[in-house]
This record gives structure tokens, sequence and C-alpha cells, in this order.
């Protein structure tokens, strides 16, 4: 029997089931660029707005290879050898902490040098390889054009409020207006009754 965590029953009632789903909401608002759209979920929760309720979406995904420079020899051996002395420093670390003896300080710089010439021995023969269909370096990236902050119908007014600078108003309850009683005819406000006096005929 499979019991349900804290925080797998949150993806269920989100939606983040098994497979992926796009959260439903209306638009609070839409944004040139992630750092805004961050930015304006970062106003709302120092507004104490209940954050964990929005979605950010990205529209119109695309993707972009930035190209860094052109490829060469020396430019693919400086990279291995770069990836291989962190290598080999790493494993020279591990070295070091389970060796029994301390003088192992000898051991880092040999690894550093061995995974860096590992590395530069492999850069080189990558691009050799590579070289006649691809002679250039790149960075791949995935960005939208657009991004849009989502909230449940019931929360939307009151996130765009707040974005907007306004303050929400808690709604107050206004106490019954007290009964007004019109004091009985020839009484005073004090309460005391004045007769009235008659005059009798032939006076």
């Amino acid at each position: 029997m499979s019991s349900q965590t804290p925080f797998s029953a949150n993806r269920a009632a989100r939606g983040g089931g098994r497979y992926p789903v796009l959260p439903q909401g209306e638009v609070v608002e839409n944004y040139s660029s992630y750092a805004e759209a961050q930015s304006a979920v970062d106003a709302l929760a120092r507004a104490d707005f209940p954050v964990k309720q929005l979605a950010i979406i990205g529209n119109d995904l695309k993707s972009v290879e930035l190209v860094t420079g052109k490829m060469s020899y020396g430019r693919a051996a400086i990279g291995g050898a770069a990836s291989g002395a962190w290598l080999g420093i790493f494993l020279g670390l591990i070295l070091f902490i389970f060796s029994p003896s301390g003088e192992s300080t000898p051991m880092i710089f040999a690894a550093l040098l061995i995974g860096a010439g590992f590395g530069m021995l492999f850069g080189l023969v990558n691009y050799s390889i590579k070289r006649k269909r691809r002679d250039f370096s790149s960075v791949m990236q995935v960005i939208a054009v657009s991004y849009t902050v989502l909230a449940p119908g019931e929360l939307v007014h009151r996130a765009r409020n707040l974005l907007r600078g306004e303050t929400v108003a808690e709604p107050v309850a206004v106490p019954p207006a007290a009964a007004h009683t019109e004091p009985p005819s020839g009484t005073d406000a004090g309460g005391d009754s004045t007769p009235t006096q008659q005059t009798p005929p032939g006076a």
C-alpha cells in the first residue's frame, strides 16, 4: 500500500501528477522578460499574498544558440585540459582524504597533471572528429518571448490591485442602527407628562 506524502498531494492538487499539465487560472499580468515576472511574484510575496497559488508561464518558446567563438586546436586543447584538471583535483582530494599518511599532497598535483593531460588529449581527438561538421563553440538556451503570471479566479483581482500599489481593504461589518423612538405627545425629553389645563365655561 502506497502512502501519499504532503509533497505528492500538493503536486496532485495542482495537476503535477505523472505527466506535466499547464496550470489553470486567469492572467494577472504579462511581462516581456522572466526577471520582470519574478519581480512581480516577489512583490506579491512581500505583501503576504499566497504565492503558492501563482504560476509563471513562458509563451512562444524558442531555442537560441549563442556562438561564443571559432574553434581551433588550441582552444580545444585548453578547454579539454581545464575540464580534465578539475576532474584530477577531485580525484586527488579523495585520495588525500582516505590516505592513511599525511604525505598525500604530491598525489593531488600528480592527479591534477594526469587529469589535465587526459583532458587535453580527449579535447584534441574530439575536435578533430567534429571539425568538418562543426568548427565553432556555442551555448544553447531555451527562452520565451513573453511571460504570464497566472492566479486563481478568486485571487486575480487582489493580485492586480497589489501590483498596482492599491490597498486591498478588508470588508468591515456595519453595526445595525439603533432604533429611534419618538416620545409620546405631551411628554418632554425627561419623561415628565404635563396635564392639559382646561378653562371652565363662563370664566
